[in-house]
């Protein structure tokens, strides 16, 4: 017997309900083994008596009976296992004892303290499960030599011990339910989580330990994610700086080219008027010199008389006289003067001069425009999307191609069933996508279509009425109708009459803006701003009655 005893484990002794070493233990009628007490009150609390290994159900209670050979078995085990726990506490006691000071250690910051200390609390070396207090070396004495206390579990010290004890069955947390996903004792095992997956603590921190492995991973790689949404929008914040730099450039130059011209007309007008000013001026001086030199002469003169009349030579009196008259100034100043200059002329010439120079101006900022228009196009069809029609939304007169990128009006009207999605006055339909942030472009080709619409529209627009196509019911949108170009703003506004064939319309949802452009020539065709989306937006499309030819949505060519 104690042969065969020694090559048993204590797994082979313990109950399947307390997963503890048998306490007289009994055999059900299906031959497993219990703990007396603790079959008794698993069948106290069932309606039915059980198994709980094998689920067996029994009629009645069975009679149970201490399996004598079973108790000396485990008597004996008991025997072999606190001989080993002893020999086994010996020598962690000299362990301890070789590797410990020869004074007590009194507990740093951060240490566990002996609970049965007073005054200065030594460390703790040990924990008790069962007495739920910390010992430092002395106090531990009794659970390495009193025969009741070997049998008590020591764990390394740990501090709030009474998180580690069940609170209902006052026994130790080992056990974790994997359905609940909380640790519990032997007892709530096979009580209150009996048909739960419920297994060990270590092996519940192994695989935590692993899940937490992965979901470290995860968050290192969302921190990375961030991180580079952080580079991407500081380099979006740099391309907007460099875009910046270069419109305000752009903007400079073209102005200060104005400025410079108006400056120089200025000038040119300014030094004209004045040239004429300043020779009206001189011609007045000069006939203002010669007429108070001639005052100077005929008061001389006067004075000269005076003084001849009072003379009484006859002879004298006579010659002087003629002498005087001859010498009087003769010139008739009747028709003599200054006529003010015609200033209106030289700003008259200076304007049309200014004029030619501004056309050749003008040509250069067209240039500059084109450019600008290019570049502005070119940036703007980097936010391509794939934009597909919706044929649940299409008007019953309208056919929609298998792939989705063309539609037409049809003289038939379809039979299709009528859906809450569906235009049914307005030949209009939408695009699958919609958009709620962000920015995106799309083109389609209008070719030899004679009357459209396009744009966007908001997602709460009535589908089943009619009603002008303004941003006051939904619509953002321009169209071609009579040979015209039209912005369908709350006050329709006319486009220029160049021929379209391919628009783009581009949308940034944030900003408030619509815009269309020729993506042809990369001209800019008309921009609703200002605007406030706060629903998803759809691409919208009217193809008209006129004909039949399609609307297509066309692949965007993106030169690099």
């Amino acid at each position: 017997m104690a042969a065969a005893s020694c090559r048993l484990t204590e797994d082979q002794f313990l109950c399947s309900i307390c997963l503890d070493v048998f306490v007289d233990p009994v055999a059900t009628p299906c031959g497993h083994n219990f703990c007396k007490t603790c079959i008794t009150s698993h069948w106290d609390i069932k309606v039915h008596c059980q198994c709980p290994m094998c689920k067996e159900v029994f009629r009645t209670r069975p009679k149970l009976r201490v399996n004598t050979l079973i108790s000396e078995m485990v008597a004996q085990f008991r025997q072999e296992a606190e001989r080993e726990a002893e020999q086994e506490a010996e020598r962690e006691a000299q362990q301890e004892a070789s590797s410990s000071s020869s004074e007590p250690q009194v507990s740093k910051p951060g240490e566990v303290p002996c609970d049965v200390c007073t005054g200065s609390r030594l460390k703790a070396l040990k924990s008790c499960l069962v007495c739920l207090t910390s010992y430092c070396e002395t106090h531990l004495e009794p659970h390495l030599t009193e025969t009741g206390l070997k049998r008590h579990q020591l764990i390394d010290p740990v501090e709030n011990l009474e998180n580690r004890i069940c609170k209902k069955h006052k026994k130790p947390l080992e056990l974790f339910c994997k359905d609940n996903q909380m640790c519990v004792c032997s007892l709530c095992a096979v009580i209150d989580h009996k048909t739960h997956d419920v297994v060990p603590l270590k092996e519940a921190h192994e695989g935590k330990k692993a899940e937490l492995g992965k979901t470290e991973a995860g968050i290192q790689q969302m921190i990375q994610k961030r991180q580079m949404k952080i580079q991407e929008i500081k380099h979006s914040v740099e391309l907007s700086k460099n875009d910046a730099d270069r419109e305000k450039t752009a903007g400079v130059k073209v102005f200060t080219s104005l400025r410079q011209l108006l400056k120089e007309h200025q000038k040119e007008i300014t030094e004209t008027v004045e040239e004429k000013q300043r020779t009206a001026e001189e011609q007045a001086e000069g006939l203002i010199a010669e007429l108070e030199w001639e005052i100077s002469e005929l008061t001389k003169r006067g004075a000269e008389m005076e003084q001849l009349s009072s003379s009484e030579d006859d002879l004298d009196f006579l010659q002087s006289l003629v002498s005087l008259n001859a010498a009087l100034p003769t010139k008739d100043w009747t028709g003599v003067s200054v006529a003010p200059p015609l200033y209106e002329g030289t700003v008259r010439t200076a304007l049309s001069r200014f004029d030619e120079q501004l056309d050749e101006t003008a040509e250069q900022m067209n240039e500059m425009i084109d450019e600008l228009n290019e570049a502005e196009l070119k940036k703007v069809q980097h936010y391509a999307v794939d934009v597909t029609l919706d044929p649940q939304t299409a008007h019953p007169r309208l056919i929609v191609s298998a792939d989705g990128k063309q539609v037409k009006y049809s003289k038939i009207k379809k039979n299709v069933r009528d859906h809450p999605d569906r235009f049914s006055h307005l030949c209009n339909v939408l695009g699958r996508q919609s958009f709620s942030s962000g920015r995106f472009y799309y083109e389609v080709q209008v070719k030899e279509k004679t009357a459209w619409d396009l744009g966007v529209v908001r997602e709460s627009i009535n589908r089943k009425g009619k009603g002008p196509l303004s941003p006051r019911q939904g619509y953002w949108a321009i169209g071609l109708m009579n040979g015209e170009y039209t912005a369908h703003a709350n006050r329709p506004v006319e486009l220029y009459d160049e021929e379209l064939e391919k628009i783009g319309v581009f949308v940034d949802y944030e900003g408030g803006v619509v815009s269309f452009y020729n993506a042809d020539d990369a001209d800019h065709i008309y921009s609703f701003s200002d605007c406030s989306f706060t629903e998803k937006l759809y691409p919208f499309f009217s193809p008209g009655g006129k004909n039949t030819t399609p609307l297509i949505i066309t692949p965007v060519c993106l030169d690099e």
